[in-house]
């Protein structure tokens, strides 16, 4: 990465720090890429000098958003996105570290691939980019992958990604071999034969539509299956995208147990539901479907209680030519990085929960979970930051969408939350205009 050049103030912000829990006036210094003084106060102390002054104008400082999810298309599928275009779409939606998936071609499954990611990454000077390595080979569920090698060339967790381990031996032993280095696995519950071929969950809506469904309880019967493994090898788990009320309770229960276990939620789900698919909408074609709306609401309760420990963008890029078929036959998936931020706060308006709640899923927790120095407000801590303007709202266009690949369902949507300025190791590397 580039080092900053010259030491930055800014001041007069709204500093918001979820490790510290402060939420108040505050200034950062920031040289040498990373925060330097840390001030609880909106002015600089006398004497302060040979900086460049930033006005925060009293909007939120916060910690650059971390997000645990990302899909991309390279290699093998740069039409989709390539890093440098989800690089820049990052910057954008202030988030300045993201972690991309193994499901590429070829599959992050051994540590050449993971070298290639993080060379890229640093070639390109933007944000931060950490890869996952799948947790089998080919991310088949058959054979378990490289994973110790992957891990000392800087995979920060394991996964299969969609692709769920079926053989419950198999994922034993992915569980079993990432514990002896307190590696974390992350594997999505879906019960893969209910879940074939269903394109909606299972209700009054997707009889209505014709539409092939699921039903919810596919995924806490996935889920208890894995929570038991997790219970026989000790190991810590990363719950993939939970999305009903019945796995917020299994979440629960198997904490009260003492299991190291995570959870995530993508954004999607957190705000839309369903009804949203309408007359057949294929940008809310997603894998998890949308859920009802109790179930929905039984998400940002889990939200705001601390069941849920890390909210993602799922971003998954697909071409118009992809998108614009019928329903059944659209490719799942939604584009994110740049709406993650804004539908948070969208919730802390809507839902009054706290802000500072809502950040710590996007900052400090996934920092933690995965061993990052970011995500704080520390002196000491990679000056990777985002100023937002909470209350400025935005409609995004599609000319907006700085994602090689369109498909956004917050497309056209009134969003609260404007990003003004990201800094990656005390570099600018978005500013808005």
């Amino acid at each position: 990465m580039l080092k900053q050049t010259q030491p930055i103030a800014l001041v007069n912000a709204r500093l918001i720090d979820p490790e510290s829990n402060y939420d108040g006036p505050g200034s950062l210094i920031v040289a040498d890429g990373v925060i330097t003084q840390v001030i609880h106060s909106a002015h600089l102390p006398s004497g302060s000098s040979d900086l460049k002054v930033i006005d925060c104008d009293g909007h939120v400082l916060a910690p650059g958003l971390i997000d645990l999810r990302v899909k991309t298309g390279e290699p093998g599928a740069e039409p989709k996105e390539t890093l440098k275009s989800a690089s820049l779409a990052a910057a954008a939606g202030g988030v300045t570290s993201m972690v991309v998936q193994p499901d590429t071609d070829p599959v992050i499954d051994e540590p050449a691939m993971v070298d290639f990611i993080l060379r890229r990454a640093r070639d390109i000077e933007l944000v931060h980019v950490y890869p996952a390595g799948a947790a089998t080979k080919g991310h088949n569920g058959k054979k378990m992958a490289e994973i110790g090698l992957m891990h000392d060339a800087g995979a920060v967790y394991f996964t299969d990604v969609e692709h769920p381990i079926v053989n419950s031996k198999t994922l034993q032993r992915v569980l079993s071999y990432a514990n002896g280095f307190n590696a974390l696995v992350a594997h999505r519950p879906k019960e893969p034969w209910l879940s074939e071929g269903a394109v909606a969950t299972s209700g009054e809506m997707a009889s209505r539509m014709g539409l092939s469904g699921v039903s919810a309880l596919a995924e806490r019967i996935a889920l208890e299956r894995d929570l038991a493994l997790v219970e026989l090898t000790g190991a810590r788990l990363l719950v993939d995208q939970i999305t009903t009320h019945e796995s917020v309770s299994a979440i629960k229960r198997a904490r009260a147990r003492g299991l190291e276990v995570f959870a995530s939620a993508s954004i999607n789900h957190l705000v839309f539901n369903e009804y949203d698919i309408g007359d057949y909408r294929t940008f809310y074609r997603l894998d998890p479907p949308l859920r009802s709306e109790n179930d929905r609401l039984a998400l940002t309760d889990a939200l705001a209680d601390g069941v849920i420990d890390v909210v993602v963008s799922n971003h998954s890029p697909a071409p118009a030519e992809d998108k614009r078929l019928p329903f059944s036959e659209a490719t799942a998936g939604a584009i994110g990085l740049q709406t993650l931020l804004p539908a948070l706060i969208g919730l802390h308006h809507d839902r009054n929960i706290p802000l500072i709640d809502l950040l710590r899923t996007v900052t400090s927790n996934p920092a933690n979970l995965i061993g990052l120095a970011a995500g704080r407000l520390s002196v000491g801590a990679p000056a990777d930051l985002v100023l937002v303007d909470i209350d400025a709202p935005f409609s995004l266009r599609e000319k907006d969408i700085l994602s090689k690949s369109k498909n956004s369902p917050f497309e056209n949507r009134t969003l609260q939350g404007k990003v003004e300025l990201t800094l990656v190791d005390g570099r600018i590397v978005y500013q808005n205009n």
